[in-house]
């Protein structure tokens, strides 16, 4: 699928949601299939062998990014040749619904997993707990999720009270507690920011030997947006894809936020409120430097005439 099929190229952003449901229906069944699971869920495949990325996601978050309106898989299997199976819903679900289960138990049965050389299961939020809750039916995969949740069942998660209408779902029957999920993978890696309690509380629940916890602070609660905006999200599961995603690797990629403006911004403000001038001086000139960025030349600028007023004071 190197050279993009007729058709799979198609733009989809703005879309009414039946006609982008109509859309995606029209070039997943020319490249794999289209399935509407349950009333809320849908599965999407596009086969191309040999590495598979299994993707979950939401169709307010695909039309949220503003890009193609594509599921965000379809990237790697237009520059990679992968092939790509993408669980829609709509709306948060956290996909707790039997006709999701069975999809799953019937790829499994079938030996759908064992077809690939390698698999990846992906998502983000909601999504990222689903993409770990899931990935225990294709044993040896490699699981990479942001900020995920790991239950949301009121016996072991009652401080998370975020999303007061999903706690009536239950997550205690099948594909329920994502850690344990996990159990099949090969490698686990959950990126979350340390400073968002909730989410870092959640992570901690993930802790397994081979998952590796990744902490990415000042990225916030929208984590998938900052990577995709540093432009190393679709990297780290090419990594992954090759078998190449380490927890070093992850470091080295995510030296990008050095010049992500949004991450230095929420540092800078982190500073600033801890009071800490000499910091914010070295913060400042590193980033006027390498960036020359006027905002924080600016700030340097006073924070030296700050200190030459109070030597002369002195």
């Amino acid at each position: 699928m190197q050279d993009s099929p007729n058709g799979f190229d198609a733009p989809m952003l703005g879309l009414a949601r039946d006609a982008w449901l109509q859309k995606l229906d029209e070039i997943a069944e020319e490249h794999g299939h289209f399935q509407p699971l349950g009333s809320s869920h849908w599965a999407t495949l596009i086969e191309d062998k040999p590495v598979l990325l299994v993707t979950f996601e939401t169709i307010d978050s695909i039309q949220k990014r503003g890009d193609t309106g594509q599921p965000l898989g379809w990237e790697l299997v237009r520059e990679l040749g992968w092939s790509h199976l993408c669980i829609l819903s709509d709306g948060d679900t956290w996909f707790r619904d039997p006709a999701v289960y069975a999809y799953f138990d019937r790829l499994s049965d079938d030996g759908f997993f064992e077809d690939f050389d390698r698999i990846v299961f992906y998502g983000a939020g909601s999504c990222g707990y689903a993409a770990a809750a899931f990935s225990v039916a294709a044993p040896g995969a490699t699981v990479v999720v942001l900020q995920p949740q790991a239950t949301l069942d009121p016996a072991i998660a009652p401080w998370d009270r975020r999303y007061p209408q999903a706690r009536k779902r239950s997550f205690s029957d099948r594909y329920g507690y994502a850690p344990d999920m996990l159990e099949a993978a090969s490698a686990g890696f959950v990126l979350y920011d340390p400073r968002v309690d909730l989410d870092a509380m959640h992570a901690a629940l993930y802790r397994r030997p081979d998952v590796t916890l990744a902490r990415l602070p000042f990225l916030g609660d929208d984590i998938e947006s900052n990577l995709l905006d540093m432009q190393i999200l679709f990297r780290i599961l090419a990594k992954a894809g090759a078998g190449k995603l380490t927890p070093h690797a992850l470091s080295r990629l995510w030296r990008a936020r050095r010049t992500h403006l949004p991450y230095l911004d929420a540092l800078l403000t982190t500073i600033e409120r801890q009071k800490r001038p000499f910091i914010k001086a070295l913060l400042c000139a590193n980033v006027a430097r390498r960036l020359r960025e006027p905002r924080y030349m600016r700030k340097l600028n006073m924070l030296v005439q700050a200190a030459e007023k109070g030597k002369l004071a002195g």
